[in-house]
């Protein structure tokens, strides 16, 4: 699939946002081996700290759905941004946890610009499951 073609989903799922503080809406698209398309919208909370974003919401809707970790082609993020929407710290991590390191990620905004980046490029020096793997290796 295009980029532009995943970034028209984010778009599409960007309307479904709930942002009643910020009205600041995103979109995200996941596209699965399978081919299957999760979409994936920012939902605020008056308390702020529940708020989730479009990243995680198509990550979590696709794992909860049954898509195994590493299962997926490539997610598009869009926002009405000045330039490509960046994704936050949170979501880099959770694209870390649960997505190939090679796996591409579109980011864009309503305007039509497109940056392209790999999970690996968004967040260099992430922490993994191999720096965990020490306090298994003792027991």
């Amino acid at each position: 699939m295009e980029p532009e073609q995943l970034l028209g989903h984010a778009a599409e799922a960007m309307k479904k946002a709930y942002v009643p503080y910020s009205n600041f809406r995103v979109g995200a698209a996941l596209l699965g081996d399978d081919g299957h398309i999760h979409h994936g919208c920012n939902v605020e909370n008056a308390a702020y700290g529940p708020t989730n974003c479009a990243e995680r919401t198509a990550l979590f809707r696709a794992i909860a759905d049954g898509h195994a970790k590493g299962s997926f082609q490539a997610i598009a993020v869009i926002g009405d941004t000045e330039g490509p929407i960046s994704p936050c710290g949170v979501c880099r991590q959770v694209l870390v946890e649960l997505c190939s390191p090679d796996m591409p990620v579109y980011l864009g905004n309503l305007k039509g610009d497109i940056a392209k980046m790999t999970v690996a490029e968004l967040l260099p020096g992430a922490f993994t499951t191999k720096d965990l793997q020490w306090r298994n290796s003792s027991e």
